[in-house]
């Protein structure tokens, strides 16, 4: 397999052995192409989060409770993240453009319906009728530039791609917190939509039908297995920070989800041609990548989080205002994630993924020790230039050693994993630090609550959005719940930021013991884990099989 060896060092030198035959010669076509994909990604990506800063106008004007707001915004993100796999193998085995146009055709009627729902109950419908679309397109983007791009330009690519996949919810937050505070909630679908009619009219003028060649027995089998397992899992991730972990939804999607992957391992195991070739793990450049890439996803997604709520909640920031001063992080990111390829050539990817994780680790660390409302926004700026930086570094060569470790025709697969562990990791990043804020605030403000009605205290105890609530109503005492509150919630986020500062640094050590060094060892490593001669590697399948 010496065509996953090179580029799952994340060098924009050749990636592989013998060029794609999907290759286009045009460099003005090429552009294009990039161009397609990257306003296809930032519609998918921008969609994730832009409902966030809308909720309260869906509660009021559609009657929506709390569990349907959940599931507005949930019904997206976990139909998205359970068919990337299957659906990145089948615009291999089809065509990628085919599967492209289908899925931003049906992004685009999705968000049409969105805007024009009546009721909750047909807005959360059009929401997973998105997301189904949307996992038609994000892995395709990757796919269409890995495929269509020469190697000496593809990690060049790779990482403009990168950097909007990074800044993408970070533009959708600016573009909907501006559209929340200046006209209804249904105009948050307008801009996904024109983006994703532009992105299919630049695909049906420039992007070619590349596809795989194989013509073996699509694994439907895993493919339904694998939608079971990522889906259950970021289902009860999601839930369980919201609903509690003993509910009955979250321990379902839990027990489902990690039964699934039990389940998809031994299956993939089996197959002759599986939807995913598990074996690839055993290259250490693919899998410190995955680790290093869903830390980062980790701790970026998180982050967003807790930054925002502290920007509103405390600082008295708007949504807009709010949105905006997180747009020094994505210029940090961009350049950066467009560079990487050159600087893992000179540097090697474990430097890279190495110090971009400590620079993560570093800004996170910088504002749980200097962010403080006294301090205002110029006490986090440093931290969040710091986790641009880091995560401009580390998500290129991340992803690069994803698609790098599996063949041109298999590169909807490649880009679906390299999504799924996005998308996990994001998943696991808000439950983890937003599990710890909420218990920090609760467990800090608790003492403050002591001479309230029980009603009252209730609210203060269930976010700083019930506190403010609260002491408008109580006169004179409420100024000082709004303090207590404030005091409380900073208390909380400065735990979520160690315990994000804490996973950025295991992140780093893992990619630096995981990584070789130079690039000779990359490609001996390689060689040794994945070109396993057929005696030993059959034996190795049927001792695990045997397990049964």
């Amino acid at each position: 397999m010496s065509h996953a060896i090179e580029g799952a060092a994340g060098t924009s030198g050749p990636a592989l052995a013998q060029e794609p035959e999907d290759v286009v010669g045009d460099a003005r076509r090429r552009k294009m192409i990039l161009v397609a994909m990257c306003t296809a990604l930032v519609a998918v990506i921008a969609s994730v989060s832009g409902l966030n800063v809308a909720q309260q106008q869906l509660a009021s004007d559609l009657g929506a409770t709390q569990s349907q707001l959940l599931w507005v915004i949930n019904g997206y993100t976990v139909a998205l993240a359970a068919l990337l796999l299957a659906i990145g193998a089948i615009g291999d085995r089809w065509g990628r453009r085919h599967v492209l146009s289908a899925g931003l055709v049906l992004f685009s009627l999705a968000n049409i319906a969105a805007a024009l729902a009546t009721s909750p109950t047909m807005l959360i419908l059009a929401r997973v009728a998105a997301g189904i679309a949307a996992a038609m397109i994000m892995p395709v983007t990757l796919s269409v530039i890995t495929s269509s791009f020469p190697a000496e330009e593809r990690g060049r690519a790779v990482g403009i791609w990168a950097g909007f996949a990074g800044a993408g919810g970070i533009l959708g937050l600016v573009g909907s917190a501006v559209l929340v505070d200046n006209f209804t909630w249904p105009w948050l679908f307008a801009g996904p939509t024109i983006l994703a009619l532009a992105a299919l009219a630049m695909t049906l003028t420039f992007v070619p039908n590349s596809k795989d060649h194989h013509t073996a027995r699509f694994d439907l089998g895993g493919s339904i297995l694998s939608a079971l397992a990522v889906g259950g899992v970021v289902l009860g991730i999601h839930q369980g920070p919201e609903v509690g972990w003993s509910d009955p939804t979250t321990i379902a999607g839990m027990v489902i989800g990690l039964a699934a992957a039990i389940g998809f391992a031994r299956w993939e195991l089996r197959q002759e041609v599986p939807l995913l070739d598990l074996t690839v793990f055993r290259n250490r450049t693919l899998a410190a990548g995955s680790v290093g890439l869903m830390i980062t996803f980790a701790v970026m997604s998180a982050l967003f989080l807790v930054i925002v709520q502290f920007l509103q909640a405390v600082l008295g920031f708007s949504a807009v205002r709010g949105a905006v001063s997180l747009l020094p992080m994505a210029a940090a990111m961009m350049p950066l994630s467009t560079i990487s390829p050159r600087l893992a050539d000179k540097y090697g990817i474990r430097a890279l993924l190495t110090a971009g994780s400590l620079s993560v680790a570093g800004g996170l660390t910088f504002i749980a020790l200097f962010g403080s409302v006294s301090g205002g926004y110029p006490s986090v700026l440093p931290g969040l230039l710091l986790v641009g930086v880091g995560m401009g570094l580390s998500m290129t060569p991340g992803t690069t050693a994803i698609t790098g470790s599996l063949p041109e025709d298999k590169q909807g697969v490649a880009s679906a994993l390299n999504d799924t562990v996005r998308e996990i990791g994001g998943a696991v990043g808000i439950a983890l630090l937003g599990s710890v804020l909420n218990s920090g605030y609760r467990s800090s403000v608790a003492s403050s609550t002591l001479t309230l009605p029980a009603d009252a205290a209730n609210a203060v105890k269930e976010g700083i959005g019930g506190a403010y609530t609260v002491a408008g109503q109580l006169g004179a005492d409420g100024p000082r719940i709004i303090r207590a509150a404030q005091n409380a919630f900073v208390d909380g986020w400065v735990q979520s930021l160690w315990v994000g500062a804490a996973l950025a640094f295991v992140g780093a050590a893992i990619v630096f013991v995981w990584t070789p060094r130079h690039q000779r060892a990359i490609a001996a490593s390689a060689e040794l884990d994945l070109d396993l001669d057929a005696e030993m590697s059959g034996l190795i399948l049927d001792s695990v099989v045997a397990g049964d």
